[in-house]
Order: structure tokens, then sequence, then C-alpha cells
């Protein structure tokens, strides 16, 4: 492949990132240079490069890291499953936020690169989110070098007003004919700013959830996009609004406090109010150890957890009633298997 194969790009006033997607994005359907999926608008292109690649979980849905463990004796086509989606579900194993990874190289996907490092991804913001959330748990460092993989025809001029906090550079630009070492002295963002996170993408990604409780314990300014208004601070309690004589759906009432209660659950006077948290539509096959993992790896351990198997459902006590609530944000989304897990305050009763 030729350096003739590249777009001729000269910057110019006004040019926005969009710009820069949507001109990369039409040379290369037109010049039939990308792989499947097609067409290639709106995605990081995929091309033949004989590299192999390791792909992460998509859209962080099931947490910050999964490893990927082939089984013995796997065949050629199922080392190729194993790099999808479905692959990933099959044969990975999540890396909880305690896990004290520590990761040696980045790999990056990338719409545009130009040679001093600068980056444009597909303009969704998971792989500058992926790195940032990298740095808050100890993960990377400066010091770790970031890689993209790209065609020749990606690698383009960008101009620097372009560039926000939160974007990522790379080091080494890795294309069909070339190695590029950018050199780029750029800063990496220094962690998560929580001022570009919206509660859609709260809702979306649990364990994102998870390291802003963990950052907000720590002192830290965890402002959501949109948001004028100061958190509570941890251990305050905070008021959930729910429907008078209304609870949310799949919510235990009197009748699985009783049955908590014959579990040892103290629920006399003075226990406090809204300290556990209901767990329900397990699924038929599931174990109390499956949980367990589930919540090491979100940050949710609670201080005991009530197994009520046969029922397809469990109970989780926490210390007070803001960090029920804490968990409950925490744990919305939480999948075991195929099935998504109802997760709510369980409403106590006080013993009469």
């Amino acid at each position: 492949m030729s350096r003739g194969d590249c777009v001729a790009m000269e910057p110019r006033a006004g040019v926005s990132k969009q710009d820069i997607r949507e001109q990369i994005w039409d040379h290369m359907e037109s010049q039939n240079l990308a792989d499947f999926p097609r067409p290639v608008h709106h995605r990081i292109p995929n091309f033949k490069s004989n590299k192999t690649l390791l792909v992460p979980t998509p859209r962080l849905r099931t947490g910050l890291f999964n490893k990927i463990t082939p089984p013995p004796g796997a065949t050629k086509d199922i080392l190729r499953k194993c790099a999808t989606s479905q692959g990933v579900r099959n044969y990975s194993v999540p890396i909880g936020l305690d896990s004290r990874v520590l990761v040696d190289l980045v790999v990056v996907g990338s719409v545009a690169v130009s040679e001093k490092g600068w980056r444009i991804g597909k303009g969704e913001g998971y792989a500058d989110l992926e790195y940032a959330m990298m740095v808050s748990i100890g993960a990377v460092s400066k010091e770790t070098p970031v890689v993209t993989i790209v065609h020749d025809c990606q690698v383009v001029d960008i101009p620097e007003e372009l560039l926000e906090e939160h974007d990522i550079a790379v080091d080494y630009i890795l294309t069909p004919t070339r190695v590029i070492t950018t050199g780029c002295e750029r800063p990496q963002p220094m962690g998560i700013t929580w001022s570009k996170i919206s509660r859609e993408m709260m809702e979306k990604i649990p364990v994102l959830r998870s390291l802003r409780a963990r950052e907000q314990q720590a002192g830290k300014d965890v402002t959501l996009q949109g948001e004028h208004q100061h958190l509570p601070e941890p251990g305050r309690q905070q008021a959930v609004p729910l429907s008078a004589g209304r609870r949310p759906p799949d919510t235990p009432g009197p009748e699985a406090n009783s049955m908590e209660a014959a579990h040892g659950s103290p629920a006399g006077e003075g226990a406090p109010l809204a300290a556990d948290v209901y767990v329900g539509n397990l699924p038929r096959d599931a174990r109390v150890s499956d949980l367990k993992r589930a919540l090491r790896e979100l940050g949710s351990v609670p201080l005991r957890l009530t197994w009520q198997g046969p029922q397809r459902r469990a109970f989780l006590r926490y210390p007070d009633s803001a960090a029920a609530q804490q968990a409950v944000s925490c744990l919305q989304g939480l999948r075991l298997g195929t099935d998504t897990l109802r997760v709510a305050l369980a409403r106590q009763q006080r013993d009469k």
C-alpha cells in the first residue's frame, strides 16, 4: 500500500472534529478500504493489517476489564470468536476494581490521528473515559504508552484548538506501512472529568457509579454534567422519594422482611431504616458466589448477604440508609448471566 492512498487535508479555519470524521469515513468508503462492519460511518474503522488484537468489553456494560481465557485446545474458529462481543461473554471473567491490575500498554481505536499524537474517536467518548477510569484506579500512569492502529489514510493534520482536556493522546501510530513515534508531550487526562459525565451515562455504566461513590468518599468534586446542586456528604441520610402506599415493582413487603428476620436480620426498635437492599430476578441456576463476586467487582460489598435462592432473591445489609441508596444506584442494570436483576431499597418493618 502506498502513501498515495492517504487523504490530503490541509488545516482550515473553522474545521471541526466532525468535519474530520466525515472526511475520513467518506474516503475509506469510496476507496473500499474498510473491513467489516460496513458502512464505516459512525464507527472506528476496521481493516486487515495482519495484526492480532484483543478487544475490551463493549461500552463498559459489565465492568472496566474482562480477561479472555480461551478454552484448552481452542480451535482457530473459537479463537476468532473470543475477540467478538459474544466471545467476551462466553470466554472471559471480569476483573474487579480492587484487583490492582497494572496495564503495560494501552491500544486505542481512532477515526483520525495526527503525527503529533492528537486523536479523534467516533464521538462517544468511551476510549477517553476508559483511560480516565484506568487512571482513577491506578491501572495506568503517565509513563504507560498509548498506541493506535490505523490505516495510512487516517493519519491527517488535526488543529490543536480542537483538543479538549479529557482527550487522550497517543505515543505510537501503527499503519500498514509505517510506525510513527509521535513524541507527544501533551499531558494525558488525570482522571475522570465528572462534569463531562451525563446522568444517562451513569445509568448505562454500573462501574462508573461505583467509581463516583469512591471519589465522593475521598472528597473529590463529582458534580455531573448539568448538575447545579451539591451532592449529600458521605454518610448523611438521603431521602428516597416514593409515592405513598406504593413500592417499586417486585420489592418485598412485610412478608419478605419476616423471612429476612428469620435469618437473623435485626428488625427491632432502633434498627436503621432503609439499610437493606432487595435484589430480585436472580437466575434460577445462580449461586450466592456469583452475586458476591459481582458485588466485589462493583465495589458494593454489604455487611451481610441473605440468600433466598428458591425465591430468586437476596437481601443486602448496609450500615445506613445513605450507603443502601448508594448501593441501589450502583447496582442498577446489574446482570447475572442473561438476566437483569431488580434492585431496590427493602422496606423495613419495625417489630411492634
